[in-house]
């Protein structure tokens, strides 16, 4: 883009962005509804770690349009800003800044300076966010904004916990979850599935030597080995059991081979020798076996096996004192077993996956855990001490290290693909690890989610059974402990002997500690100490999920209940909300928990849940592989309101991915934006400024073309209120591109010659008519395209200082009857023209008849068939009763004149405007040919009238000229134009 051709467009915008914030035009509004009803809106918070992108921009746009359409319509719609200030975002940001590569390099340096750089950071990119939202011409408070990391808004936080835990709600559980070995913190379920990317890992079938093969029941030969299979090999050291299915039929395997290597293909390695013995199930034996090379010498169903021993692969812990050492390397029944993949057998390691620790307290396991939070292993795995089991930059080099140590124990190895849960903040590979945590009991209020869930209005609504009521059901406790630094503290205090205190406020606190608290965060009250019945209670090192402060933002924006229990009463809970659909798992999950819990009630009536936006080829945007542009570059070149529009009208208003098109903002900008500048451009041309247009009612118009026109205004004003009142943006938008491409391509140009003639009645009605059109529809578009919207309306003379300070427009009387009638016009005229193009004859050449079928033009006023008339240039529509639209193509001497009148009409007008003229401007024209036709049409009067008057012409002379002749209907004429 060549930024020294402004474009006109974007200065207007611009020229307006300044207009409303010099003169308060956003503070005016509220001030405007302040007595009206209340329309309770709640901002989610984003986290200022980055700039706006494409995301955040889609959700802003939902925020803007709806509390614009909500004023509009006389209701107070406040619109506060927050900031997410605490979590995972900000201590990453940090750790880079300082060089930080763990959690105790963070100890090192002490949590005091590292809170305290956390503090310094949380608002590093405001000063862009602050550019940008203004920019796309949203409409929020950012001076009065709400951060997470105030004291007041913590406290609330606090009391939230507090009634949650006063209601038996929160609990410390030992659970195995996914933690980040970077952040060396737990992640709760629904962050979990935010990071799945598909990987390619390791798998592994392992050999396990049976103890004491002889037996009463199975009778075993020696070197009989069970085949057990692993995504995961380096948990096969807290190997614990094996689990089968006691009704699946297993089998026993000679091999009669020796040791072999498949091929390259196949990807895979396999152990056997001839004296070897394997078991696994049946219907997986040809997986692993060549026909030909084995015999099974034993059928027998899983149950044979459960109670029998196997020797470990490891002996890390063999010695130790594990509890349960009597169930150590045992063979058990489970019943998730099955035979869709692997072997038929599972290793089970319970200290690693959900299913293994419920198996593991069922029958009774020892549980090895042979790593660390920070994802090492222990020193006592003396072979792989201090190695990550997981480094995110290579997955694999742990996993293969180990095989290359289980070398005689590997069966077969291959590349296994998989969707693989990743840290959504970091992009570390996650570990599923049995750890301890706190928890709320979301299982326990279940049922109530459930019912509150069938009280919000969602948009798309087939979230709140789908994604949305899916997710409920199968909702888990959610752990809301994060062993890091940066967040709100969890507030519980817990003596040596293991009694708690929960403190559920500052006053609380102070009263119990006798400490005057400021600051609520961890290097500040993990210092308070509380005495009571002569023991002391120190605090735990905890500190709460950002989800849950985030969550909790409808009470702590207000920093209820410690003041403005009025306006939160009022406020909660909200009538709409809006963000991406990914938060289905996120904020719009734990505002319903939380509210669910305080109150049994959702936390708000309706919600609308954007898509992705992708780049244009389906991948992910990256800034990295630059594969979009940047949204600032695109308001520069298309303005904010094209933009706007775009993505307005596009699925993914509906939770549908979008892959971002500039071609679509370009679309957008051409026929919505610039269209509308160019019919207000050609309103100005005409309008008379004394008339006072906007504030007059229209009485009852002659002309159909007006009658047309006002009822598909009142249809799109229909339209659009019934769509924002059920909050489908795209079906609200996009009636009114359809309305500005009508108003434009057939009244508009039906009307043209009204502006310019003679009846002035008919000029002033036309006009009055154009003023309330635009009137009417800059109030329609002020939600959608406030920039554009505006500019209409200061340019028509509005009666407000701003159109964003008008009512939403009625929807007055629709004539149905004449809309149809008018669509089958235009069906005839486009079949009309359609003919014309196919036999070459040129719409500015006259015709005398027009013939058609007359049912499809019953009842039709002479007005109407007239149109049709014009339109299709004819003189005559006869009537017919059947048979398919026809044109009377014979031209005589009288109607090849009338085209050239036309012809030379369409000449003139292009050379005015080639020469800049404008309808102010009149001309002389001079002119020379020798053309038969073009000489008896510039030399009769009655032409000649038309000719002057429809190119503002005062005079024209037949002369010499010199200039170059151009071509009229294969007659050449010389044109010489002259202003005067």
């Amino acid at each position: 883009m060549d930024k020294s051709k402004k474009n006109p467009i974007i200065e207007k915008e611009l020229e307006i962005q300044k207009f409303w914030q010099d003169n308060r035009i956003f503070e005016k509004t509220l001030e405007a509804t302040k007595d009206g009803e209340l329309y309770s809106f709640y901002d989610g918070p984003p986290f200022a770690t980055g700039t706006p992108h494409y995301g955040h921009l889609v959700a802003s746009i939902m925020k803007d349009v709806v509390p614009r359409y909500q004023t509009m319509n006389g209701r107070y719609v406040q619109r506060r800003w927050g900031w997410d200030c605490h979590g995972l975002p900000i201590e990453n940001i940090v750790e880079q800044e300082l060089g930080l590569k763990s959690r105790k390099d963070i100890e090192k340096i002490g949590i005091e300076k590292f809170n305290q750089k956390s503090r310094e950071s949380v608002l590093k990119f405001a000063d862009e966010w602050k550019k940008t939202i203004p920019r796309l011409g949203r409409w929020v408070d950012m001076e009065n904004d709400y951060k997470t990391m105030e004291p007041w808004y913590m406290e609330s936080i606090w009391w939230v916990f507090k009634e949650l835990w006063d209601k038996k709600l929160i609990y410390e559980g030992h659970k195995a979850m996914h933690i980040c070995p970077h952040c060396e913190t737990t992640l709760a379920n629904f962050e979990v599935t935010q990071g799945y990317k598909d990987i390619s890992d390791l798998s592994v079938t392992v050999k396990f030597e049976i103890r004491n093969p002889k037996s009463e029941s199975l009778d075993l030969p020696e070197k009989t080995y069970v085949l057990a299979w692993t995504t995961t090999p380096w948990t096969l050291i807290g190997n614990v059991a094996l689990a089968v299915g006691k009704d699946i039929d297993y089998v026993l395997v000679s091999c009669h081979c020796e040791e072999r290597n498949d091929s390259e293909a196949t990807k895979q390695s396999r152990g056997k020798n001839s004296n070897d013995f394997f078991i696994l199930a049946k219907d997986l034996v040809e997986k692993f076996f060549v026909a030909g090379d084995y015999e099974i010498m034993k059928e027998f169903k899983g149950k044979e096996l459960v109670g029998r021993k196997y020797q470990p692969l490891f002996d890390y812990y063999q010695d130790e004192k594990l509890d349960n050492q009597d169930n150590l390397y045992i063979i058990v029944d489970a019943d998730f077993v099955s035979t869709a993949d692997g072997t038929g057998v599972v290793h089970i390691a319970p200290a690693f996956g959900e299913e293994d620790m419920m198996l593991g307290q069922e029958k009774n396991l020892p549980m090895i855990q042979h790593i660390d939070e920070s994802g090492r292993f222990k020193p006592e795995v003396k072979d792989f001490a201090g190695l990550e089991v997981k480094p995110r930059e290579n997955p694999q080099a742990t996993d293969k290290k180990v095989l290359k140590f289980l070398s005689d124990k590997v069966f077969a190895s291959e590349q296994y693909e998989h969707s693989y849960p990743h840290c959504w903040r970091c992009d570390t590979p996650l570990l599923n690890y049995a750890t301890s945590s706190w928890f709320v009991k979301v299982t326990t209020i279940k049922k109530d989610l459930i019912k509150n869930n069938q009280e919000i209005n969602w948009v798309p609504a087939h979230l709140k059974d789908g994604r949305f009521g899916k997710w409920l059901e199968e909702a888990k406790d959610w752990a809301i402990s994060r062993s890091r630094f940066w967040g709100a503290p969890l507030p519980v205090w817990q003596s040596d002997d293991g009694d708690v205190i929960c403190v559920g406020s500052t006053k609380e606190l102070e009263e119990l500690s006798g400490v005057k608290v400021e600051d609520l965060h961890k290097d500040v009250v993990d210092k308070i100490e509380i005495t009571k019945n002569g023991k002391t209670y120190h605090r735990i090192p905890e500190v709460l999920d950002c989800w849950f402060e985030s969550g909790s933002m409808p009470y702590a924006q207000f920093h209820y209940p410690f003041e403005n229990e009025e306006v939160f009463k009022k406020s909660f809970p909200a009538e709409f909300i809006a963000e991406g659909v990914d938060q289905t798992r996120g904020w719009f999950y734990t505002l319903l928990v939380l509210s669910t819990a305080l109150f049994d009630q959702p936390a708000f009536k309706n919600v609308i849940a954007n898509g992705i936006i992708l780049a244009g080829d389906g991948n992910k945007m990256s800034k990295r592989l630059k594969n979009y542009p940047e949204p600032e570059i695109i308001m520069e070149k298309y303005g904010a309101d094209a933009l706007r529009y775009y993505l307005l009208s596009s699925p993914v208003m509906t939770a549908e991915n979008l892959n971002f098109s500039e071609a679509g903002v370009k679309e957008s900008y051409q026929k919505v934006i610039m269209l509308i500048n160019n019919i207000l451009k050609f309103y100005k041309l005409y309008q008379d400024e004394s008339a006072d247009t906007t504030s007059q009612e229209l009485t009852e118009q002659e002309n159909v073309l007006d009658q047309w026109l006002l009822s598909k205004l009142n249809l799109m004003i229909s339209e659009t209120t019934d769509a924002m009142e059920n909050y489908n943006l795209p079906k609200a938008v996009r009636p009114i591109q359809e309305f500005i491409d009508e108003f434009s391509t057939w009244w508009l140009r039906r009307s043209r010659d009204r502006f310019k003639s003679d009846d002035a009645y008919d000029k002033a009605d036309a006009l009055k008519v154009f003023n309330h059109i635009l009137y009417v529809l800059s109030r329609v578009m002020a939600p959608f395209t406030p920039f554009v919207a505006e500019y209409i309306y200061q340019e028509i003379g509005g009666q407000y200082e701003s159109v964003h300070l008008e009512q939403w427009p009625t929807a007055g009387k629709v004539d149905q009857g004449l809309l149809d009638r008018m669509e089958q016009v235009r069906k005839i005229v486009e079949q009309g023209l359609a003919i014309r193009a196919e036999q070459g004859i040129k719409v500015r050449q006259p015709l005398n008849r027009l013939k058609v079928e007359s049912e499809k033009l019953k009842g039709f006023s002479e007005e109407l068939i007239n149109l049709i008339k014009d339109e299709l240039n004819v003189k005559e529509v006869e009537l017919i009763n059947q048979g398919e639209l026809e044109f009377d193509i014979r031209l005589t001497d009288g109607l090849k004149a009338e085209g050239m009148v036309r012809e030379l009409i369409r000449t003139i007008n292009a050379m005015r405007k080639k020469q800049s003229l404008t309808i102010s401007d009149n001309i002389k024209i001079s002119w020379q040919s020798d053309g038969d036709i073009v000489i008896s049409v510039l030399t009769d009067d009655n032409f000649l009238s038309e000719i002057k008057n429809s190119t503002l012409c005062r005079e024209l002379v037949q002369t010499e000229v010199s200039d170059e002749a151009v071509k009229v209907n294969d007659e050449e004429i010389k044109f010489k134009i002259e202003k005067v």
